[in-house]
């Protein structure tokens, strides 16, 4: 396969309005000195590391990590070694960390903090440090990177113009119920993350709950050799999980359609009944086929056909 660094590569430099080559080109934007700085670190694929992200790794005094031996690990794997102090910086100790790695940065050294991949802060270590920071008049500063949230968001194939993240579902029924129904009416894509031991489950609680046709895209080992995003209803997806998923999984669940932007139900039976008629298809593909076409359940198109041919009976 591949890889993503050979890509750009391959890739014709294009050139950049004078002006925007003035301010931005002529200074070194590569690192920032002094502070705290988080930094994107790669999902799967070392080619989507920046070259910023290795020069802040081979130059930060202190390099506070989710897991010290995966940051050794990044570094061997671009070439470059940590010269900085490595301190570890997860779920269990970030607490106790931030008033020292605070104190660094009040004394002009830089501190950077990653995650094991993607974006620090975002469902990973690191808010308590910043927020802090922000507290104490210390300049934060970020070297952007991957984030599966948003990697999931442009690969999902569904409407995500505007969108919220809702971190990891909720392990207990009742409250991934609750985290559910929350999401009824949320006109916004949802992304979330998920364990593949859970997801079978959360998919099935998710076809109860907001119905087997609202459409969802569930994405795993993004970026990794095994990357793959399955797009469908939420139908298809629960049956399709019930085979076994592995890998970390990213799911875009697409917010609720407007019931104003389709006619009323009743209007579109006729569709319905003539793609039964004309195209051979049966009840339910009719009913599939229009109601995707305008966004809304297939149960309540197809409800609705059924009355009317009670009614005419």
């Amino acid at each position: 396969m591949r890889g993503v660094g050979e890509e750009f590569r391959a890739v014709t430099q294009i050139s950049m309005p004078a002006v925007w080559e003035a301010r931005h080109m002529s200074q070194d934007n590569s690192s920032y000195r002094g502070g705290i700085v988080v930094a994107g670190t790669p999902l799967g694929n070392i080619d989507d590391a920046s070259p910023r992200l290795r020069h802040a790794l081979a130059t930060a005094d202190v390099v506070a990590a989710e897991d010290t031996r995966r940051a050794r690990n990044l570094a061997n794997a671009l070439g470059i070694d940590i010269s900085g102090h490595l301190v570890s910086n997860f779920d269990h100790n970030e607490s106790s960390r931030v008033d020292a790695l605070i104190k660094e940065a009040q004394r002009g050294r830089t501190v950077l903090i990653i995650s094991d991949a993607g974006m620090p802060v975002i469902s990973d270590p690191g808010f308590p440090v910043v927020e802090r920071a922000h507290d104490e008049g210390i300049h934060v500063g970020c070297v952007p990177g991957p984030s599966a949230v948003t990697t999931a968001l442009a690969m999902s194939g569904l409407h995500v113009g505007t969108f919220c993240f809702d971190g990891f579902v909720p392990r207990k029924a009742g409250a991934r119920r609750e985290w559910l129904s929350s999401l009824a009416t949320e006109r916004r894509a949802c992304v979330f993350f998920e364990s593949p031991h859970r997801i079978e489950e959360t998919l099935n609680a998710a076809v109860e709950i907001l119905g087997g046709d609202h459409r969802a895209a569930v994405c795993r080992e993004l970026t990794k050799l095994y990357e793959e995003v399955r797009r469908g209803t939420l139908e298809e997806l629960a049956s399709w999980a019930a085979e076994g998923i592995r890998g970390e999984i990213t799911v875009v669940l697409e917010g609720a359609r407007d019931a104003n932007t389709h006619p009323p139900v009743e209007d579109l039976v006729d569709d319905v009944e003539a793609r039964v008629r004309t195209d051979g298809l049966r009840l339910k593909d009719a009913c599939k086929v229009v109601a995707d076409q305008w966004g809304m359940r297939k149960k309540d198109l197809y409800e609705a056909v059924v009355d009317a041919r009670k009614a005419s009976e």
